[in-house]
């Protein structure tokens, strides 16, 4: 609980950033952040955990944060997150400050996957997935495009 209440002492220009992300994470596909933002959004609030994990994000200067929900799509989580570092240091630079915000958070030690070239390291909390990449690595597997949208209809045999 403490630090969800820690969330809300930031910034009003970085909480208004990751409100944002945030209802871009949980808004229906297809609608835009200005029409999410603009009307009362008729949907689930984001979890104070994927709140700390956009705030720790913000803070380690990761670029291009895009939240996805996955709800219904997988039961492997809830959303992913997925954010840039400018090089693998700063790669394992952002990926540690996730951890410790989970840890903080109150979340035992996340899974982490490769931590060690940083080129591409996955930190799975259980709930919510976040994947930070080089730029170059995302580009190549482009996730977004993956996970954005919508699933495709299941044929059944009847």
């Amino acid at each position: 609980m403490e630090s969800s209440h820690l969330l809300y002492r930031r910034e009003p220009a970085k909480l208004e950033r990751i409100d944002k992300l945030a209802i871009n994470a949980f808004s229906s596909h297809g609608t835009s952040l200005a029409a999410a933002t603009a009307a009362p959004p008729a949907i689930e609030a984001p979890s104070p955990l994927l709140g700390d994990i956009l705030s720790s994000l913000d803070e380690a200067k990761a670029q291009d944060v895009v939240s996805i929900d996955i709800r219904g799509k997988t039961a492997i989580a809830d959303a992913m997150v997925i954010a840039t570092g400018r090089s693998n240091v700063h790669v394992g630079a952002i990926a540690d400050r996730v951890i410790k915000a989970c840890k903080a958070f109150g979340v035992g030690a996340p899974k982490v996957e490769g931590l060690p070239q940083c080129d591409w390291v996955l930190v799975d909390v259980g709930d919510v997935i976040v994947h930070i990449f080089r730029p170059e690595t995302r580009q190549f597997y482009n996730l977004e495009k993956m996970w954005g949208g919508d699933r495709p209809r299941e044929l059944r045999l009847a």
